[in-house]
């Protein structure tokens, strides 16, 4: 029999058919039961965390993370606990650190709950190693956390061969196969994948009671677009691995010249943006009178236009100078895609001023 989740028409099951056989070819075989959607991935999310934990425990993420990740947290008034990624890579936290963040905040009187993590990170354009995800998914289990794996860019890889994108519902045994929530989708369709246990069967149907009501239903027209992207026709499939290509190209320029610069800058891997730490150039910074993090944004979309995000938007510290640096730097959003983006004029001028502007701001006083 169908699932329904109680309302929709016929493109709403075909989004959850398409659904369940995208995560199939993914190693996850998921029945149309195990799938819910909503009309986006915040919502989802404040859906799951109201469902999955009524007590009102701490949510643990990342540091940096999405800038959405901490706002359904902070709505429904819960800690939100930030764990400094590790030097490889972002979206997940320390392992080690995260223990003892568990510890403390229990010891203080919270009992976080729930992880979020990004195998495929937004804010720092890596991928997760899976052997440090292994890592993560064991201390998590250990601590009997619910793991929420946003994996929203795991289709972004710029060299899907050289690199592997594993999702924690694969890597976690049949023992724990129940502590892990999958969410993915489109700008205008989220889709949450639960386990295929009582516990989770039993938390998918919580929390489509919380979407309906909030009617937060996903419109015919949207599950229509959903269904087909989900379907991964072969001229989709070609079109998004022309476009990560292209993407990664944009993202290794930007990471050439931030690390020319002297910034440390982790190299990208997936999605369009990279995350720059300029710490070391903190003394020539503060002659231009940037400070902190809210002062970097300000000063390069100044002279840069719009595309660089502050690190406090994805919670550093405010006195950190981190930026998340998008590729639309390089290309503006006027221009015409190019196969060869390095190639076109407006790219390699663009690029000439990224890296004569961050010459310029990090130089020696």
């Amino acid at each position: 029999m169908r699932h329904t989740d109680g309302h929709g028409g016929p493109h709403l099951t075909a989004l959850r058919d398409a659904a369940c056989a995208y995560w199939h070819r993914r190693g996850l075989h998921t029945g149309p039961g195990q799938v819910v959607t909503a009309p986006g991935a915040p919502l989802l999310l404040l859906a799951l965390l109201s469902a999955g934990d009524p007590a009102g425990g701490g949510v643990l993420l990342s540091r940096p993370a999405a800038d959405w990740h901490a706002v359904p947290a902070r709505l429904l008034g819960r800690p939100v606990h930030r764990v400094p990624a590790p030097a490889d890579c972002g979206g997940v936290p320390d392992p080690f650190v995260l223990l003892e963040t568990v510890r403390r905040a229990r010891s203080a009187g919270d009992d976080p709950r729930t992880l979020v993590l990004s195998v495929a990170d937004d804010p720092t354009g890596t991928a997760v190693p899976p052997e440090l995800l292994h890592e993560v998914c064991e201390a998590a289990s250990g601590e009997g956390l619910l793991v929420v794996s946003d994996e929203s860019e795991r289709d972004t890889s710029h060299d899907p061969h050289g690199t592997v994108v594993v999702s924690p519902a694969e890597m976690l045994g049949a023992a724990h196969s129940g502590s892990v929530v999958v969410l993915t989708g489109t700008p205008s369709v989220a889709l949450g994948r639960f386990p295929d246990t009582a516990r989770g069967h039993g938390l998918a149907r919580e929390v489509r009671a919380v979407l309906t009501a909030l009617h937060a239903r996903v419109s015919e027209e949207a599950a229509l677009g959903g269904a087909q992207w989900f379907a991964e026709p072969p001229e989709l499939r070609e079109r998004r691995a022309a476009e990560a290509v292209r993407q990664g190209a944009l993202a290794r320029a930007l990471h050439d010249a931030v690390t020319e610069a002297g910034a440390l800058c982790r190299p990208p891997q997936v999605g369009r943006h990279v995350y720059a730490d300029l710490e070391p150039a903190r003394g020539a910074l503060a002659a231009h009178g940037v400070e902190n993090a809210a002062e970097l944004e300000a000063e390069l979309v100044r002279r840069l236009g719009a595309g660089a995000d502050g690190g406090h938007r994805y919670g550093e510290e405010p006195g950190a100078l981190r930026v998340r640096l998008s590729t639309l730097l390089l290309t503006g959003a006027d221009h015409p895609e190019a196969p060869d983006p390095l190639r076109a004029p407006h790219t390699a001028h663009a690029l000439s001023v990224l890296r004569s502007t961050l010459a310029a701001l990090t130089a020696a006083p």
